[in-house]
C-alpha cells in the first residue's frame, strides 16, 4: 500500500471514529438529559387519584390485529382442516375461546404439538364461521347454516355460538316446527331449547296436531305428548280428535295403536253426551275391549255426584294443569263514531296500550273468534253496509288477509268457536233481524248451515259452556222489544232449546264465560242503558244476578282471561267509552283498568291471544 493511500485510510478511519464519538457523546448527553429530568417528580394531591386507566378498544383492536395476521398467514402456528377447507390459525387464540382447543393443546395430547389438525366431524363452511367468530365475536345465524353450526359449536365447545344458535331456533319456534325443533334440540342436548320447544309444542298442542311433523310421529312420541299434564286444551275432546287424526292419517298401520293411545287421552273429563254419541260409536273403540274399559271407567265417573269425583282417581281423572304464555287482548275495529279500521292491542303483564297493522277496511258491529292461533273478524257494518266478509289477523307476522265469506250479511251477530268450528249467530242483514246461524269448517274453509234460532236476534251474545252454545238476549225486531230469552245449541244433534230466560231484556249485552259461568253484562232496553250483571248456571238453569260495573254500557267487548272477566269500551247512551273494566268472581267486585283505550269505541270486536312475538 503507497503512502497516500495509508494516509487516506487513516484520515477515513479517524474521520469515522470522530463521527462515532460526536454521536455516541450526543446520545448520551440527551440521555443525562433525559434522567436528570426523570428526577423531577410532578406534585400529586391527595384525594385526586384516578381509578387504573383501561382502554375499551383494546381488546377489539388486538384481535383485529389477529385476524389480519390470520388472514396474511403471520405467526400461524396450526391449520385446521376440514374437507377441501384449511385454515392457518394461532393456537393461543383457539384455546382462548373453545375449551376444546384448550384441552388439545394444553395436554400431552399428540394434537399438542402438531401444525396441522385434521377435524373430521365439522362441516367446513360451519368450521370457517366458527373460526370467523373467534377472532371477530360476530356471527350471522341463519336458516341455512343453523343446521350445520349447532352441530360444531358443541363439538368445538364454543358456548356463545351454541346460545346463539338456540337463541335463533327459539325464535323461530311455529306449530309447524316445533316438533322437530324439540328432536333437534335433544339430539344435540340443548336442554333449555329442548325444554323451551316441549313447552311451546304443549302450549299450542291444538294447532300443532294439523301439521306434518305431528301426523308422522311415532306412536310412543304421540302417546308421551298426550300424557302431559301441562297440555293446553280448551277440552279433552280436542286430545280425542287429534288422536283419532293421527290414526287415521295412515290407517292399516296404525288402527292397532288406539287402545295405547286411548290410555293417555283422559276420558272421563269428556262431555257425557260427547261420549255417548262420538267415542262409542267409533268402530276403532267399539271392537276392543280394552278401549271399552276405559269408556265404563268414563261412564261411571259421570255417574258420581260432584263431591265423590274427587276421590274416584286414575291418570285419566287428573286434569290437565298447562302452563300459560303471556296474554294480551286485542280490540278490532268499532264505532268510533263511524265505523275504523284501527286495533289496538293490551299488554296484561306491561299494562300498555299499543297499535296493530289496521285492516284492510273499516268495520265495526263485528264478531271475532281465535282458531289455530289466527284472529278472524267475522261480518259486520263497513259504515255503508251489512258484510258478510271475514279479515284473518296473524299474529306472528302482524298481518291481515281474507277468507271464504259468510252465507249472509251479518250486523251486529254472535261469533264463538266450538268443536274448532267457528260459529256466526243471528245479527242484522240490513233488512230484519236474523233466526239463521251458520259454522265455518275451518279444516275445509267452508261455511256451512245449520238449524235456525226459534227467535230473530240482532245485538246478540254468544258463548260456549261444557260444548254448548248459547245465544243471549238481543232484539227479534219483529215485537220492536229488546229479548230476555236465551237458547241454547247442541251441536250434536243439530237443535236450538230454550233455557232460563234472564231477569231482564238486554240487546246489544256482551258475554262471557268464566269458570264454566256464562256472564250477560249491561246491554239496554230502549233507551235504558244497563250497568247490571247477572251469571247462569247450566246445571241449575238458573240465572243469579252479580255486583253491578261503575258504569252503564252497552254494545262492549268482553272477553275472559285468568278467571276475570275483561269489559272493554262500549257506550253509555251518549258517547263510546275508552275505559276497561275487570270483574273478579272470587270478590264480586269490578275495578276498573288504570289505562284506557287510545280511541274510546263501541261495537268492537275483543279477544284475548298468546303475546306474540314479533
Amino acid at each position: 500500500m503507497s503512502a497516500k493511500a495509508e494516509q487516506g485510510s487513516e484520515t477515513s478511519s479517524s474521520q469515522s471514529t470522530s463521527c462515532w464519538s460526536v454521536s455516541s457523546s450526543s446520545t448520551f448527553s440527551s440521555l443525562r438529559v433525559r434522567m436528570s429530568s426523570m428526577d423531577v417528580k410532578p406534585k400529586i394531591f391527595c384525594g385526586r387519584e384516578r381509578p387504573v386507566y383501561k382502554h375499551a378498544q383494546h381488546a377489539h383492536k388486538a384481535f383485529e390485529s389477529l385476524n389480519e395476521m390470520r388472514r396474511l398467514g403471520l405467526l400461524c402456528d396450526v391449520c385446521l382442516v376440514a374437507g377441501d377447507l384449511e385454515l392457518p390459525c394461532h393456537k393461543s387464540v383457539l384455546a382462548a375461546c373453545s375449551q376444546y382447543f384448550y384441552a388439545m393443546f394444553t395436554n400431552e395430547m399428540s394434537e399438542s404439538k402438531a401444525t396441522r389438525i385434521v377435524l373430521q366431524e365439522i362441516d367446513p363452511s360451519a368450521l370457517s364461521i366458527l373460526i370467523d367468530f373467534v377472532y371477530s365475536s360476530e356471527i350471522h345465524v341463519t336458516e341455512e347454516n343453523v343446521q350445520t353450526l349447532l352441530p360444531a359449536a358443541n363439538i368445538l365447545q364454543v358456548a356463545e355460538v351454541r346460545e346463539a344458535c338456540c337463541d335463533f331456533l327459539q325464535a323461530q319456534l311455529h306449530p309447524s316446527n316445533s316438533l322437530g325443533i324439540r328432536d333437534f334440540a335433544d339430539l344435540h342436548a340443548c336442554q333449555d331449547l329442548y325444554n323451551y320447544a316441549q313447552t311451546y309444542t304443549e302450549q299450542h298442542f291444538t294447532e300443532v296436531v294439523h301439521y306434518d311433523e305431528f301426523l308422522s310421529m311415532a306412536v310412543e312420541g304421540v302417546c308421551k305428548l298426550i300424557s302431559s299434564d301441562r297440555l293446553t286444551v280448551t277440552s279433552e275432546e280436542q286430545v280425542y280428535e287429534a288422536v283419532m287424526s293421527w290414526v287415521h292419517h295412515n290407517l292399516p298401520s296404525r288402527q292397532h295403536c288406539v287402545e295405547q293411545l286411548l290410555e293417555n287421552v283422559r276420558l272421563p273429563l269428556m262431555n257425557q253426551e260427547y261420549i255417548v254419541q262420538k267415542v262409542e260409536e267409533e268402530p276403532l273403540v267399539k271392537t276392543n275391549s280394552r278401549c271399552k274399559d276405559y269408556l265404563i271407567e268414563a261412564m261411571k265417573y259421570h255417574l258420581l255426584k260432584s263431591d265423590q269425583k274427587p276421590l274416584y282417581k286414575t291418570p285419566r281423572t287428573q286434569p290437565r294443569n298447562p302452563i300459560g304464555l303471556p296474554k294480551v287482548l286485542l280490540v278490532i275495529g268499532g264505532q268510533a263514531p263511524k265505523a275504523i279500521r284501527s286495533v289496538e292491542c293490551y299488554d296484561f303483564q306491561e299494562e300498555r296500550w299499543y297499535q296493530l297493522a289496521e285492516m284492510p277496511s273499516r268495520r265495526c258491529r263485528c264478531g271475532v273468534a281465535v282458531v289455530n292461533g289466527l284472529v278472524y273478524a267475522v261480518g259486520g257494518f263497513n259504515g255503508s253496509l251489512r258484510v258478510r266478509s271475514i279479515d284473518v289477523y296473524d299474529p306472528l307476522k302482524d298481518t291481515w288477509n281474507s277468507c271464504p265469506s259468510m252465507e249472509a250479511r251479518r250486523s251486529t251477530l254472535g261469533v264463538a268457536v266450538l268443536g274448532g268450528n267457528i260459529y256466526a249467530v243471528g245479527g242484522f242483514d240490513g233488512a230484519a233481524g236474523l233466526n239463521t246461524a251458520e259454522y265455518f269448517d275451518v279444516r275445509v274453509a267452508q261455511w256451512k248451515s245449520m238449524s235456525n234460532m226459534s227467535t230473530r236476534r240482532s245485538s246478540v251474545g254468544v258463548g260456549v259452556v261444557g260444548n254448548l252454545l248459547y245465544a243471549v238476549g238481543g232484539y227479534d225486531g219483529a215485537s220492536r222489544q229488546c229479548l230476555s230469552s236465551v237458547e241454547c245449541y247442541n251441536p250434536l244433534c243439530d237443535m236450538w232449546t230454550n233455557v232460563a230466560e234472564m231477569s231482564c231484556r238486554r240487546s246489544g249485552a256482551g258475554v262471557g264465560v268464566v269458570e264454566g259461568l256464562l256472564y250477560a253484562v249491561g246491554g239496554h232496553d230502549g233507551p235504558l242503558v244497563r250497568k247490571s250483571v247477572e251469571a247462569y248456571c247450566m246445571e241449575t238453569d238458573t240465572w243469579t244476578a252479580v255486583a253491578d260495573m261503575h258504569m252503564s254500557r252497552r254494545n262492549a267487548g268482553v272477553v275472559a282471561n285468568g278467571n276475570k272477566l275483561y269489559v272493554v269500551g262500549g257506550d253509555d247512551g251518549s258517547s263510546n267509552l275508552g275505559s276497561v273494566e275487570v270483574y273478579d268472581p272470587t270478590t264480586n267486585k269490578w275495578t276498573l283498568l288504570q289505562s284506557s283505550m287510545m280511541t274510546g269505541r263501541s261495537y268492537a270486536g275483543v279477544t284475548v291471544i298468546e303475546r306474540p312475538l314479533l
